[in-house]
C-alpha cells in the first residue's frame, strides 16, 4: 500500500495533513475533557445536597430510635422522627437526581464537542486521501511490474486538459499511435505525477 506520493512537495503536504488531522483529533478530545470537567462542576451542589439529606435522615432515625425506648409514649414520639427521616431521604434523592442529570449532560456535551468536529474533518479529509492511496497503490503495482508506459500515456490523454497536452505535442494522439517514445514518456509522466508517482528510470 502506497500512503504517500513520491514527489517531495506533495509528500510533505500529505504528511503535514495527516499530522494536522491527528493533532485536530487530540485537541478535540482535550476540549471534550475540559467541557466534561467544567459541566461536572455543576454537580457539586447536588452531591452536597445528597450528603446532607442522607446524614440528616440517619440522625433523625437515630434520634427516633432513642426516644422510641421511652415507656408508654415512645412510639408516638418516634413517628415524627421517622416522617422527618423520610423527608430527608427525599432531599438526598433529589441531590442524587441532580448529580445524575449533570453527569448525563456532561457526557453528551463532551461527546458532541469531540465527535462533531472530528467527523467533519474526517469527512472532508479522508475521501480524497483514500482515493490517492488506491490510485497510487494500483499505479505503483503497474510501474513495479515493468508494464509499458502506454497505459499511463493513454490515461493522460483522457484526463489531462487540452492545453497541457498541446505542450507535449501538436498531435499527442497521433504521436501515441505512432509509439513516439519521447511523447509517450512525457504523457505518462503527466499521469504518474497526478497519481503521485515518480516516473521509472529511462531504459
Amino acid at each position: 500500500m502506497k500512503l504517500y506520493a513520491d514527489p517531495v512537495p506533495r509528500r510533505v503536504l500529505q504528511v503535514a495533513g495527516d499530522l494536522a488531522l491527528v493533532l485536530w483529533v487530540v485537541v478535540c478530545v482535550w476540549l471534550g475533557r475540559v467541557v466534561h470537567e467544567a459541566v461536572m462542576g455543576l454537580a457539586a451542589p447536588g452531591r452536597r445536597l445528597e450528603s446532607a439529606g442522607t446524614s440528616l435522615a440517619d440522625r433523625l432515625r437515630d434520634a427516633g430510635s432513642t426516644v422510641g425506648g421511652i415507656p408508654y409514649v415512645g412510639d408516638d414520639v418516634e413517628r415524627p422522627f421517622e416522617g422527618a427521616g423520610s423527608s430527608a431521604d427525599q432531599l438526598a434523592a433529589a441531590g442524587r437526581n441532580q448529580v445524575e442529570a449533570v453527569e448525563t449532560l456532561a457526557f453528551w456535551l463532551a461527546l458532541a464537542v469531540v465527535l462533531v468536529p472530528v467527523v467533519i474533518a474526517l469527512a472532508v479529509y479522508l475521501p480524497p486521501r483514500i482515493r490517492f492511496v488506491r490510485r497510487a497503490t494500483a499505479g505503483q503495482a503497474l510501474v513495479d511490474s515493468g508494464a509499458d508506459l502506454d497505459l499511463f500515456a493513454l490515461r493522460a490523454m483522457t484526463h489531462q486538459p487540452l492545453h497541457v497536452l498541446a505542450r507535449i505535442s501538436p498531435d499527442p494522439a497521433g504521436a501515441w499511435r505512432a509509439r513516439d517514445p519521447d511523447v509517450v514518456r512525457r504523457l505518462a509522466v503527466l499521469e504518474l505525477r497526478d497519481v503521485g508517482l515518480a516516473p521509472p528510470p529511462t531504459r
